[in-house]
Order: C-alpha cells, then structure tokens, then sequence
C-alpha cells in the first residue's frame, strides 16, 4: 500500500505546477497603433503609460504593451490593427491626428 500512496502522492505533486500556472490570471495587453514612426509617440506613450502605472498597472509586471506604426503609410494601418486583433489585446489605443486647431 505504501508504494501506491507514494507513487499517488509523487503524481500529484509533479501536477500542481501545472494547475497553479493554469490558474494564474492573464496579464492585459493594451495595443498601440501609431499611424506614424515610433519617434511620434513618445509624449502621449509615456503620459498614457505614467497614468496606468499610478493605478498600479506597470509594463513588464503586470500590464503587456503592443506597438505597432504605420510610418505615414496608411495604407498599412488596417492590417497592423489585425495584427493587434489577433494578439487578443485588452484595449486598443489609437491615438487621434492633431490638426492644430482645424
């Protein structure tokens, strides 16, 4: 009896790192989608980033960040926001075009 209650207990031991693992929650993604080069983003990036963080959302430790740019061809855009779709991102972040007061 004893080596079958051994050869049990080992099973199940090797088993629970896989079920604490599968229990863990998913970290969120957030996708970025820039319609220009990764050199525009920078203010929003950080001051949209900075907020998160102050809600206790951190890139690298609990929160996941995708970007992707366009770099000014726009024509691009539809299959860089797919590309964020199938990532299954929590949110989508598109920041608006600043038309300086027009």
């Amino acid at each position: 009896m004893r080596r079958r209650e051994f050869i049990a207990g080992l099973g199940s031991a090797a088993a629970w790192p896989l079920t604490a693992r599968a229990q863990q929650a998913a970290v969120p993604v957030i996708g970025f989608l820039f319609s220009q080069s990764s050199a525009g983003d920078s203010s929003f990036t950080v001051e949209l980033l900075q907020s998160l963080k102050e809600t206790g959302f951190v890139e690298g430790q609990n929160l996941a960040v995708e970007y992707r740019y366009a770099e000014n061809q726009l024509d691009r855009l539809p299959a860089l926001a797919a590309d964020l779709v199938r990532r299954r991102v929590a949110v989508l972040v598109t920041p608006s075009l600043d038309f300086h007061g027009v």
